[in-house]
């Protein structure tokens, strides 16, 4: 038996779910009456939000609570509690417990327990529960307080698409929508807290539905008539829950941003058969083509993965050619990576890791110079920047454009001011704006 924490933090490894997740951790713990510590060292408990969407992730949960006993060691203070939460819990729970002895393990539809779960570790019983309920943590979550201008609201949680290298189903279940209800008074709750732009977050956040049919567009034109809501995006979304309602909001909805994070992950079909994914390279092309029509300004993202088992180099070049034909504003790119019990791990043809590190350099540099020529081409645009934070210079402001790139202002702008600029200098990964006027900023 120890003495209850009073201090916690959370580490958030992986997706913006994740970040969202350790979000509202916290604000469990702070209203159980715990503290927030500025870092891992000072804090009572430490909550290790993991991902298990890559390899070695296990073993990177391993190596952390290693350093953290570590250093507690060196520093000659008492270790402290830690806590395994997310996906690698869910899915390596009991492994976890035996392995490295840690004193809380909790899956990611199970974290509404976490203070009872910390309460009785300190009490000296076995905390773990990876129970996979269907959206119960919501209802036990406390009040959104005090939020950053730009925050992340969790709408829809699970797959149902078993792509063939995707853990995502084992570890988040079924795809399981939240009520409507419930959604738009979380984002009340979190503009009166101070958001000015919310991003609805979902494994397919554009298969949101309720039971009255309404789809993620309709969820869209309701959040759009909160008052102080000025700006609403959505991630990550599949191509085949593209309503066309939703694409038609992408043109009518001024406060829905002109950026769509869309992934593709293959430009060649026989590939993305392999992966189960449901699409062709022609359908997805087609798609972007019809949201374009509707707002020709829009800002495109994607998924890509190299190495796929089987992937030729014939096949490569085919996802090559599909980045040169969209032109990506921003992208993720990764080496495929095998995950115990998806059928993407039993293929027997895994390709070599020279050939994938080839394969990733080569897509990256695709990649970097279709982010950095849209950057190039919005010198001379003037939009509305939202302010999130202080830049490292002296008077230095930084925002997020209407097409999500990175902006320096130097302006006297309060953080969660949306200040109108014109952008003039454009760099791989962020862009220089000037206010067009001081009556240009709107706190």
């Amino acid at each position: 038996m120890s003495s209850p924490p009073k201090t916690f933090h959370v580490k958030s490894f992986g997706c913006q779910m994740n970040v969202y997740d350790g979000e509202r951790m916290a604000e469990l713990m702070a209203a159980d009456g715990m503290t927030a510590a500025a870092d891992a060292g000072s804090a009572d408990l430490v909550v290790l939000n993991t991902c298990h969407i890559r390899e070695r992730a296990t073993e990177k949960v391993y190596s952390d609570i290693g350093r953290l006993r570590k250093n507690a060691r060196l520093e000659g203070r008492t270790a402290p509690m830690i806590a395994v939460a997310g996906c690698v819990a869910q899915a390596e729970g009991e492994e976890i417990v035996a392995r490295a002895k840690v004193d809380v393990v909790v899956g990611p539809q199970a974290y509404h327990n976490l203070p009872r779960l910390v309460a009785d570790a300190a009490a000296g019983t076995p905390a773990l529960d990876t129970d996979l309920a269907r959206l119960a943590k919501f209802g036990r979550l406390p009040a959104r307080r005090s939020v950053a201008p730009s925050a992340f609201l969790t709408v829809q949680e699970g797959c149902d698409k078993f792509c063939t290298y995707c853990v995502v189903p084992y570890t988040r279940g079924a795809e399981v929508s939240r009520g409507f209800d419930a959604i738009i008074d979380e984002a009340r709750a979190l503009v009166d807290a101070g958001a000015r732009e919310i991003t609805l977050l979902g494994q397919n956040v554009n298969a949101w539905a309720d039971a009255d049919g309404r789809g993620l567009h309709d969820l869209i034109r309701v959040l759009d008539r909160i008052p102080g809501l000025s700006r609403i995006r959505y991630t990550t979304s599949h191509p085949n829950d593209m309503a066309e309602g939703l694409i038609r909001a992408h043109g009518e909805v001024e406060s829905l941003m002109p950026f769509l994070h869309l992934p593709v992950q293959a430009g060649a079909d026989r590939v993305l058969r392999a992966m189960n994914r449901h699409h062709t390279r022609d359908g997805y092309l087609r798609l972007l083509d019809r949201i374009r029509a509707v707002r020709p300004d829009i800002a495109l993202s994607g998924d890509f993965i190299v190495g796929f088992p089987g992937e030729t180099e014939a096949e490569f070049a085919d996802t090559l050619s599909l980045v040169d034909e969209v032109g990506y504003a921003q992208a993720f790119s990764f080496k495929y990576s095998p995950r115990p019990g998806t059928p993407a791990a039993e293929i027997s043809d895994q390709i070599a890791p020279e050939v994938m590190d080839d394969r990733l350099q080569r897509l990256q540099a695709s990649l970097n110079r279709d982010q950095h020529a849209f950057n190039r081409a919005s010198l001379g645009r003037r939009c509305t920047v939202l302010v999130e934070r202080r830049g490292k210079l002296a008077g230095q402001m930084l925002g997020k454009s209407p097409w999500l790139q990175s902006v320096h202002l130097l302006t006297e702008a309060p953080i969660g001011a949306l200040v109108e600029v014109d952008l003039i200098q454009a760099g791989p990964n962020s862009l220089a704006g000037v206010p067009v006027s001081p009556a240009a900023v709107a706190a």
